[in-house]
């Protein structure tokens, strides 16, 4: 369970480097593009699918795995596709399961 974990956080902080790289255009615009657009939700997916055996309420497990595959098929679309708003629905949704579904810390 705690490799589980140091996965996940390490997949999170990887994604959030992406995405201030691209904000930052910290290398070309083509770089900038495909690390905010593509691999932060790539990365995003992953951790997500990581996260997923770890809720504490198990009927979550399935809408987290479904967050998962909509960010990483969202960021395989097309950026001009109506449907890569997928990707954004899947970063909010997986955001609003991993807050309801939080161990309780005593």
């Amino acid at each position: 369970m705690q490799n589980q974990q140091t996965i996940q956080g390490i997949l999170s902080i990887a994604a959030l480097v992406c995405l201030a790289a691209g904000w930052f255009n910290l290398f070309s615009p083509e770089i900038n593009i495909i690390l905010s657009r593509k691999v932060f939700y790539y990365l995003i997916g992953a951790s997500f699918f990581v996260q997923a055996p770890l809720l504490t309420n198990k009927n979550f497990t399935y809408a987290m795995y479904a967050a998962a595959l909509l960010c990483i098929v969202g960021a395989t679309l097309p950026e001009d596709s109506k449907l890569s708003i997928l990707k954004t629905i899947g970063l909010l949704g997986g955001i609003a399961l991993s807050f309801t579904s939080r161990p309780k810390r005593i």
